[in-house]
């Protein structure tokens, strides 16, 4: 009988905090820039220069703590992680070995088995190193340092995830967290998230874990389903042919869906940590954690509970309105001014989502505001415009967040609701259209339809379709 094996997975996951500057110096930690306008002595490693720490990232990192359910070290510090590659200027990193801020939490994921907890090891603070360019016609690597010094901080799980289902699970999760929190954007496009995958595999009900493996360049949950699925069969396939699994690092090429062996993973030792002599010990008051606390939003599994109870949508639209904070804050917003929270949710369920998919958007790319959103449904429902006309404004609010009002008075789109001038056209086009009238008396009910799209055609699609039909049946 064929072997069965398990895949044990844990996770290590960076994340660029959302600070207007850098962890230790002010210099600006804005995306793109040209190369090496966003630095300083401090961030490229000149002899002589101190940092000094950014207040914020702190606070950052205890918020992401204390929403994933960690105990906050109250006395921590920063050390030196030794290494030399060009695009670390210092030739160390500084970062948290012996006292990282958070320890022991976990967050809960569902998974087709039920909820699971998957638990977090510890999250530290660091500095991001530069980045290397490789300039294929100089045939030379450059470096530009204005990643270098932006902060992170790292996420290390537990290995307590058993497939590619619940990594994209977990993975999820922090993202929405840390969105919500406002402590990062977390898009995996532009690096601002990060994921190493740890992998190893061992047949079902042993005890001890099997050599584990790093894989490193994942930026997008598809890659890192990809590179799970490529590297667990790999290592299976090493183990049925009786050799073993060698302890490395090794890079996923999306392109050609294959890992190939980067490095063999050095030890801790090897980095020669030691405590930073330039940075002082924080010190973490039960005030300020209180602070924090205090001040932390609303999460996505509470705002799904409240969405449930408080405005009656489906299950379904709750669910992802609130799969992007950008989401639920038009949504929320929106229903503020217009107290309609299911034609809110409609709008933004059908409409939205369609452009978005149209235009390749994701929620954060959305600009238009929730007034002219609320505005819309008024006119709609006051009758003043009818939904053909009403999809066609929304188009344009949607680009160009115009005002549905001032729109609508421009271009003449005002539904008409004048009995008198509607009644000579549906006279008119009774007149013209006598086969269908025939058919309508003959018991065929569709005929109407054909009769009220000819009235709507005469009237450039302005008219009021409930008193098309009123009047129709009645004329009939």
């Amino acid at each position: 009988m064929a072997k069965q094996y398990e895949t044990v997975i844990g996770l290590e996951v960076h994340v660029e905090l959302a600070t207007k500057t850098k962890i230790f110096c002010s210099c600006s930690t804005e995306f793109g820039g040209a190369p090496n306008t966003h630095t300083c002595p401090v961030c490229t490693g000149m002899p002589g220069s101190l940092p000094v720490l950014n207040k914020q990232v702190v606070e950052y990192a205890i918020a992401v703590g204390l929403a994933t359910n960690c105990s906050i070290t109250q006395y921590c510090k920063f050390d030196r992680k030794n290494y030399f590659y060009p695009d670390n200027p210092q030739n160390y990193q500084i970062s948290q070995l012996y006292l990282p801020i958070c320890r022991n939490g976990g967050v809960e994921i569902d998974t087709p088995a039920g909820k699971k907890t998957i638990g977090i090891h510890e999250i530290h603070m660091e500095e991001d190193a530069g980045k290397l360019i490789h300039d294929e016609w100089e045939d030379c690597s450059l470096v530009d340092f204005n990643r270098s010094g932006v902060p992170l901080i790292e996420i290390v799980s537990e290995p307590d995830m058993r497939s590619a289902e619940e990594v994209i699970a977990y993975l999820d999760k922090l993202r929405l967290i840390i969105q919500y929190l406002g402590a990062s954007d977390c898009k995996l496009n532009e690096g601002s998230m990060r994921a190493d995958v740890n992998l190893s595999v061992r047949e079902v009900g042993a005890k001890e874990f099997g050599t584990r493996t790093e894989m490193k360049n994942l930026n997008s949950f598809k890659a890192i389903a990809r590179a799970i699925e490529g590297e667990r069969a790999r290592q299976i396939e090493l183990l049925e042919e009786g050799k073993e699994v060698v302890q490395e690092t090794r890079r996923w090429d999306d392109n050609k869906e294959y890992s190939y062996a980067m490095r063999s993973k050095e030890d801790a030792q090897d980095y020669r940590y030691f405590p930073d002599p330039d940075l002082v010990p924080i010190m973490i008051s039960d005030e300020w954690i209180e602070r924090i606390k205090a001040a932390q939003p609303e999460l996505r599994t509470e705002k799904l509970e409240r969405y449930k109870k408080e405005f009656d949508i489906p299950d379904y639209d709750a669910e992802i309105l609130t799969s992007s904070k950008k989401m639920a804050d038009l949504f929320e917003a929106t229903t503020e001014l217009c107290k309609k929270p299911k034609k809110v949710s409609n709008w933004l369920m059908v409409e939205t989502l369609r452009l978005m998919k149209e235009n390749d958007m994701e929620a954060d790319d959305l600009s238009f505001s929730p007034e002219n959103l609320a505005k819309l449904i008024e006119l709609v429902d006051a009758g003043t415009i009818n939904s053909s006309v009403a999809k066609e404004v929304f188009e344009v609010i949607f680009k160009e967040d115009i005002d549905p009002n001032k729109y609508v008075e421009e271009k003449g789109l005002k539904a008409v609701n004048d009995e008198g001038a509607l009644r000579a056209t549906i006279e008119e086009v009774i007149a013209n259209n006598p086969q269908s009238v025939e058919d309508y008396h003959n018991g065929k009910e569709k005929a109407i339809g054909f009769l009220v799209g000819q009235t709507m055609k005469a009237m450039q699609g302005k008219a009021n379709p409930g008193m098309v039909n009123k009047i129709l049946k009645e004329l009939l």
